[in-house]
């Protein structure tokens, strides 16, 4: 009977020491609740922000595309500007102008600089003519209050290479309408764009398999 006591107690223990763990786990998640209900109650402001996404690591541009396509989900209409990357096939690009919308759509407007790296065209003059080309072609969005999101993915190349003008890029994004959203993607971005970011992210690069040797691969660098 002693044995069948004690094992009783030690299950009533345990019993005990999960309510009571159970009942600090809810107090902990109340208290949290409680924290991100007040934040959501303060940010009662409704506009369009600028978010940065910069740093050395990957998945900048990735980011950038997986919001594009989450406001294409909505419903909302999206401008997409792809600097840098122009020459060689674009698995994004492939998917949202030919796998989705089978090439026009009113739901996106797709532009690209077509010139591919700087460091493969060798050619100054002819990027900074492509860029401003390009730019001249998707200046209109920041005048649209129906684009939700436009996403300039790669500009900080653009803007740190002086191809493009940048008082005119940054007056075009504070001037453009209330509730649009911009999305900005590259590396080496300067204060002027954090001051300018509502949301301002820096993916650090702690490794990369590139670096290791292993070869870029289609549908995950590209």
């Amino acid at each position: 009977m002693s044995d069948d006591n004690s094992q009783r107690d030690d299950i009533q223990s345990n019993d005990n020491k999960n309510d009571d763990k159970a009942k600090r786990h809810q107090e902990r998640m109340q208290q949290r609740k409680e924290i991100v209900d007040a934040a959501i109650a303060r940010a009662d402001e409704e506009r369009g922000v600028v978010i940065v996404l910069t740093g050395d690591g990957k998945g900048k541009s990735s980011s950038g595309f997986g919001t594009a396509l989450r406001c294409l989900g909505h419903g909302y209409k999206v401008a997409i500007v792809q600097f840098i990357k122009g020459t060689w096939e674009c698995g994004e690009k492939n998917f949202l102008t030919e796998s989705i919308f089978r090439g026009a759509s009113p739901q996106l407007e797709y532009f690209v600089m077509g010139t591919g790296f700087t460091w493969e065209t060798q050619n100054a003059e002819q990027d900074k003519a492509a860029a401003e080309k390009v730019w001249e072609e998707c200046e209109h969005v920041f005048r649209d209050p129906e684009i939700h999101l436009v996403l300039l993915d790669e500009l900080t190349y653009m803007l740190n290479f002086k191809y493009l003008d940048k008082d005119k890029v940054i007056a075009a994004i504070q001037n453009r309408p209330k509730n649009q959203n911009v999305i900005i993607t590259g590396r080496g971005a300067k204060k002027y764009l954090e001051d300018l970011a509502d949301t301002f992210s820096e993916v650090k690069a702690v490794k990369h398999a590139f670096n290791a040797g292993v070869k870029a691969q289609k549908g995950i660098e590209w």
